[in-house]
């Protein structure tokens, strides 16, 4: 990396300054400063030798850079293990868990014989050992250090040359150079480059732990999450116990992964079977209820989409959603409106999905839709139907993908009818049981009759 600095240079006697002069100090001469573009480089980003270029054919893979974490739930969101020399930024919002989480994680790395540095900047080291007791974790290559201050850190990285790095969080850490305050985005911008080549030039995986701002959106510039590898999102309702892990981005997998766990007394639980576990709860017999099968990457499973009605006591009528696109709320509000005639302008809508999930696929447009059609009509949704597809602003019902998965899941959940767009029925699987039924529907209104009939 280079740094571009402008100075003033006399053509006479070549003496150089700063700024602008009528005449030059040196040799006194009148109109004689040009100025001039110099290009330093900045040394703290050049590392080793230069590499000479190679034929794609003749670059060699690795399979050995993959590491697998023991956490059979956050691999498969990660792409089979954590990338020796990968670059992580884990964010989520405050006590959602992302300390206990980066914490078992060192602790089933720390098993595997790779040596860890947990940096916090935001507790002590007392506090982050009490955590780990009290998580029943613990291992002699778990090194714990509190330091905000980047060369102490580099320091402690020299001294125990660490396989795996966690630094929690990005925004507490400063470095001497910089004259702004720890969290803006000069020091964010720079500590982030800084961590990317030293996990490049000693296969070092690290994991940065990143604030969120109050929209939810990761605090410090977007550039922090173009140069990071991965940008993992942990998300959930801080009162419940869910938490969901996705990617957002990922240079060494896929990104539609889902993973779900339980936050218990001893640490968090993977969800192995979602659809058993978020069925539990569901209360039937109750109007505005609607399950639908989602998909998650490769995993489906079942959620319930809740709606609540009622009249408004304002002159303008309120949404809230909870879990879902609230842009996508509106949408169906006006589908409904229009294609069945629902007078919902002067009502108050409250959409959420159960368990504090949040998906935003379009398969759940016909959930949200029936569920809000059956709490404004104040009808039940039989208990055994289940409905799955995308509205368009026509009011038709588009097909989604994997539809078998989707409907193989509702089967092995004890449903016995399923609601699809007429579209897909040809990618239903031949071996559904004869017990359960599967209605195929073009348009809203379609859907509406046969959940209400």
């Amino acid at each position: 990396m280079s740094k571009v600095k402008a100075v003033w240079g006399c053509k006479a006697c070549g003496h150089t300054q700063s700024k602008w002069s009528g005449s030059c100090p040196a040799c006194k001469e009148w109109n004689t400063l040009n100025e001039e573009v110099l290009v330093q480089e900045d040394k703290r980003y050049i590392k080793g030798a230069v590499k000479k270029a190679q034929r794609l054919f003749e670059v060699e893979g690795s399979t050995s850079l993959r590491i697998e974490t023991g956490m059979q739930e956050l691999d498969k969101v990660l792409g089979g293990g954590v990338t020796k020399g990968g670059l992580y930024l884990v964010a989520g919002e405050p006590g959602i868990g992302k300390s206990t989480l980066m914490l078992q994680l060192a602790s089933s790395l720390s098993q595997k014989g790779l040596n860890v540095l947990y940096v916090s900047g935001e507790e002590s080291v007392e506090q982050t050992s009490l955590r780990a007791k009290r998580l029943g974790l613990g291992s002699s290559a778990i090194y714990l250090v509190s330091e905000i201050r980047y060369e102490t850190i580099v320091s402690h990285i020299e001294q125990l040359n660490p396989d795996v790095l966690i630094i929690d969080s990005i925004q507490i850490l400063y470095k001497d150079d910089l004259v702004s305050s720890p969290g803006s985005v000069a020091q964010v911008r720079e500590l982030a480059m800084s961590f990317l080549h030293m996990s490049k030039t000693q296969s070092m995986s690290t994991f940065i732990i990143g604030h969120v701002t109050k929209s939810g959106d990761i605090a410090g510039p977007k550039i922090l999450e173009h140069m990071v590898d991965c940008v993992i999102d942990f998300s959930g309702e801080g009162n419940l116990g869910y938490r969901m892990v996705r990617a957002h981005k990922n240079r060494f997998g896929p990104t539609d992964e889902l993973a779900l766990f339980h936050m218990a007394d001893d640490g968090l639980k993977a969800v192995l079977n979602p659809s058993y576990r978020l069925m539990q709860e569901r209360s039937v017999g109750l109007s505005g209820s609607c399950i639908v099968p989602v998909l998650e990457g490769t995993t489906p499973f079942l959620v319930e989409v809740q709606a609540l009605v009622s009249p408004s006591a304002f002159s303008t009528s309120f949404r809230k959603s909870t879990g879902l696109d609230p842009t996508r709320l509106t949408l169906l509000l006006a589908v409904l409106e229009k294609r069945l005639g629902f007078a919902l302008h002067g009502t108050d809508v409250f959409v959420s999905v159960a368990g504090g999930l949040k998906i935003f696929e379009p398969a759940l447009d016909l959930g949200i839709t029936l569920s809000i059609a059956s709490s404004f009509c104040n009808k039940v949704i039989e208990a055994g139907t289940c409905v799955i597809g995308e509205v368009g602003l026509g009011g038709e019902i588009r097909s989604v993908s994997r539809l078998d998965k989707r409907v193989k899941e509702a089967v092995e959940m004890g449903f016995t009818r399923a609601i699809v767009p007429k579209k897909g029925m040809g990618l239903l699987p031949k071996d559904l049981p004869s017990q359960f039924k599967v209605l195929g529907v073009s348009t809203v209104e379609e859907a509406f009759n046969a959940v209400m009939s």
